[in-house]
């Protein structure tokens, strides 16, 4: 304490003789009464003294920064407290551009600027402060946004002072004089009250939602833009075809007053629309929104069209809906409120369908294997010109498996030696005629027989095909093969020429090779229901007694469920079929060794499998589907590739079939199957 006074006495020792140093100086008087009040009075004196008069009155210690200098002018008409005169004092300070910054028992004087970046300058809330002090206030935001507040605050605000806005807790932080702050801080305080902006419904029953919001929001903001003003929002409900609004409760009377405007219902004719499909079937929906319709309205819909015809119109109370098949859209005429529902089913039928790419893979595998062995003899008299001879006649006679394999047979018909197969050795001894006629025939004394056969067969077949969901496609590869069904004569009369005969036959020609008929059903995963009719057929050889030809033919008609990219077996057939015939003369067939030329044996054994694979392939989008077919694409160039390096053909390369590169198709399609392509430019 001593400290203190000992530095204020000096202090206003040095402001004095300062003062008294001037040879100009200014005017100053201060003028005490007896109860301790005093009468301020200077005029252009400097503001050093001044801040020692100040300092010697209320008894306060002050800092001066290096650049606080000038000349100041007071001018008091009656005497004021030592707290009064230190108001004037800060006064004075702000109006040359000085703040008073107390920090413990000293007040430091530095320049305003100097001041705002001076982290000792008060809070307020901590004590009373006079309206020139410079202090720093925080005041929070409950109802409006601190941002918002900025432009409206910062115009009101002095050059020097300080208006930030911390969006994280909604707050201002003001730094200026505190008559200012708390001039802001009631500002802040009527504004900040809660909005009557509200959040309504306003449900339509003729205006579309949508169509209505956007109408709206154009407007609110063409207003709210040359009103400088904040526009109310509109949103629309589809669902339940109301129109929400939030914003200023003016502002939505307006709206309000807008959509009972609009709302209205339209004149007749005016109900009509049209609706343009993407992926649906514009024939398939009629009959389902029919039903809707009626439905929605109680009244029933029109009655089925017959093939061939146009559905009939409904009554002139319900919706009359129609299918413009040229342009796959489709045309409503119904009440607005019905007309929204009939679209929104139209929007969730109307979407792409997946594709299912099913392949089939049917092998079938053969295996027979035959043998074949005998001795057959024949014995007879010799001949004398055209009579027979005395002596023994007799042999053995087997026909074999195929039955045209007998001595007798060969001997009427000696070239049907050549459609044997195997071994055959015979022995002729001349030509006989038989008894009665004058036919001759050979004279076969003997025939051995001897036949072994292998056969295998590997049958692969791969079609496969493309289709929508729940669509049926069919995949045929197949022969159109005549059958004989019929056949007659008509004789008819040709005058003097007698009768002329005309023989007639009717045909019916059936598919012969591979069909496949499949509708895929794709569930909510990743499976999918396969509706199959697979059938294989064949022609098979000739068959004694057959008065036509003879077909194999296999057949598979079933239902299953297989996950997608999955392999599955649908069926399969095992055919196992083995033959032993053994032909001989009773007893002397059963002599051991020399029985063997009194016997015929034969066996065949086939064995065939065949087995059906399915593997179904979801194709959800376009990407997928162009990876497939690009897949199929580049396979078949490969493969027409290749046949490219065979240098037997003597077709040149160059004029060889080749697709293009997939690029180049797709690029110009146009292109086509070229087959001139100078090599060097994506052919070999």
């Amino acid at each position: 304490m001593k400290h203190a006074c000992l530095f204020r006495m000096v202090f206003t020792a040095a402001c004095l003789l300062a003062m008294s140093t001037h040879a100009q100086s200014p005017q100053s008087a201060v003028s005490a009464n007896a109860d301790g009040r005093h009468t301020l009075n200077l005029k252009d004196a400097d503001i050093q003294a001044l801040i020692a008069t100040v300092s010697e009155i209320t008894g306060k210690n002050f800092i001066l920064g290096p650049n606080v200098q000038g000349k100041v002018t007071v001018i008091s008409a009656k005497p004021m407290k030592p707290d009064e005169i230190y108001d004037v004092f800060l006064s004075v300070l702000r109006v040359h551009g000085y703040a008073a910054i107390e920090q413990g028992s000293m007040i430091k004087i530095v320049p305003e600027a100097m001041a705002q970046q001076d982290g000792s300058a008060a809070l307020n809330g901590d004590r009373e402060h006079s309206a020139d002090e410079l202090i720093t206030q925080i005041v929070p935001v409950k109802h409006v946004s601190a941002n918002e507040l900025i432009q409206i605050l910062r115009p009101l605000m002095p050059q020097g002072g300080q208006l930030i806005a911390h969006a994280s807790s909604n707050s201002l932080v003001i730094s200026d004089r505190a008559g200012n702050v708390t001039r802001l801080v009631n500002i802040i305080h009527r504004i900040d009250t809660v909005s009557d902006a509200e959040v309504e419904v306003i449900p339509l029953a003729h205006a579309n939602a949508a169509e209505m919001a956007r109408t709206l929001t154009s407007l609110a903001e063409d207003k709210a833009a040359q009103a400088n003003a904040e526009a109310p929002r509109v949103f629309a409900d589809t669902r339940t075809n109301s129109i929400l609004l939030a914003g200023a409760k003016n502002a939505r009377l307006k709206l309000r007053a807008l959509i009972a405007h609009l709302d209205t219902p339209l004149e007749n004719g005016g109900d009509t629309q049209v609706i343009y499909l993407r992926n649906a079937n514009a024939k398939d929906l009629v009959p389902i929104l029919q039903g809707v319709a009626a439905t929605l309205t109680g009244i029933a819909p029109p009655t089925a069209a017959k093939p061939g015809e146009a559905a009939g119109p409904a009554s002139a109370s319900t919706a009359t809906i129609q299918a413009h098949e040229q342009t796959n859209s489709l045309i409503i005429s119904a009440p607005p409120a019905v007309f929204r529902s009939l679209a929104s089913v139209v929007r969730q039928l109307d979407v792409r369908r997946a594709q299912v790419l099913i392949e089939a893979i049917i092998a079938e595998v053969a295996d027979s294997t035959a043998s074949e062995i005998g001795v057959q003899w024949f014995t007879a008299p010799q001949t004398d010109g055209d009579n027979i001879g005395q002596g023994i006649i007799g042999g053995t006679n087997f026909p074999g498996p195929n039955g045209n394999s007998s001595l007798t047979g060969l001997a009427t018909n000696p070239l049907g030696l050549s459609g044997l197969g195997g071994l055959s050795l015979g022995y002729v001894d001349g030509t006989i005629k038989i008894p009665g006629t004058d036919k001759e025939i050979l004279n076969l004394g003997a025939l051995v027989r001897a036949l072994r056969g292998d056969g295998k067969t590997n049958i692969l077949s791969t079609p496969s095909i493309l289709t929508l969901d729940n669509q049926e496609a069919e995949i045929k590869v197949a022969q159109e093969v005549p059958f004989l069904t019929g056949s007659y004569t008509n004789t008819a009369s040709s005058g003097q020429n007698g009768q002329v005969t005309n023989p007639f036959q009717t045909i019916e020609r059936k598919d012969v090779g591979i069909v496949l008929k499949v509708t895929p059903h794709v569930n909510e995963g990743d499976a999918v229901r396969l509706e199959l009719h697979q059938e294989i057929s064949s022609l098979a050889p000739p068959v004694t007694g057959a008065v036509d030809l003879v077909t194999n033919k296999r057949e598979l008609t079933t239902s299953a469920l297989v996950s997608d990219r999955a392999l599955l077996v649908l069926g399969g057939l095992l055919d196992s079929n083995v033959s032993d015939t053994n032909s001989k003369v009773p007893g002397l067939g059963s002599i051991p060794l020399i029985g063997n030329l009194f016997r015929y044996r034969s066996n065949k054994n086939e064995k065939r499998d065949l087995m059906i694979f399915m593997r179904p392939q979801i194709l959800r989008d376009a990407a997928t589907e162009q990876a497939v077919s690009t897949e199929k694409y580049n396979y078949m160039r490969t493969e027409q590739l290749r046949l490219r390096e065979d240098a037997a053909p003597l077709t040149p390369r160059s004029e060889r079939p080749l697709l293009p590169e997939t690029h180049d198709f797709l690029r110009d399609p146009a292109l086509g199957a070229s087959t001139d392509k100078p090599a060097g430019q994506g052919q070999r």
